[in-house]
């Protein structure tokens, strides 16, 4: 992945759990707590939104990691890093908060493979950096 599509990641990743965040505290709040289930749901949110935050800012290391050069070692797994953070925030917050909307409890299935594509984004990133990225 280039630096440049790493950083829109960044940013609208960014953009969009801050957005979720406030919506969970101030939209959804009331709404889940008429629920049986809600305070339960709230944490799902509160989850989802405080995991595709931090892989943001991820997202922005990986931007700059990318911008330093594309030739040097590790590079391709900085792009493999980004790639399954991409999938890892996606199916991992997005299944919770799904979940927190529906009360689907079965998503609960899906959440666990975003939390392995988050832990191979990391690893690769270690990987880059033990093999010398920038």
């Amino acid at each position: 992945m280039s630096a440049r599509v790493l950083l829109m990641i960044a940013a609208l990743d960014g953009l969009l759990a801050v957005a979720f965040g406030a919506f969970g505290a101030h939209g959804l709040r009331k709404r889940f707590e008429a629920l049986e289930d809600g305070v339960k749901r709230l944490e799902w949110w509160n989850t989802a939104s405080h995991y595709q935050l931090a892989h943001a800012a991820a997202f922005l290391a990986l931007a700059w990691l990318a911008s330093r050069g594309a030739q040097a070692p590790g590079a391709s797994l900085v792009s493999v890093a980004g790639g399954s953070f991409a999938v890892g925030v996606l199916l991992f917050s997005g299944s919770l908060y799904v979940m927190a909307l529906s009360g689907i409890r079965v998503l609960g299935a899906v959440t666990p493979f975003g939390g392995v594509a988050l832990l191979v984004g990391w690893a690769s990133l270690l990987l880059a950096a033990w093999k010398g990225a920038p």
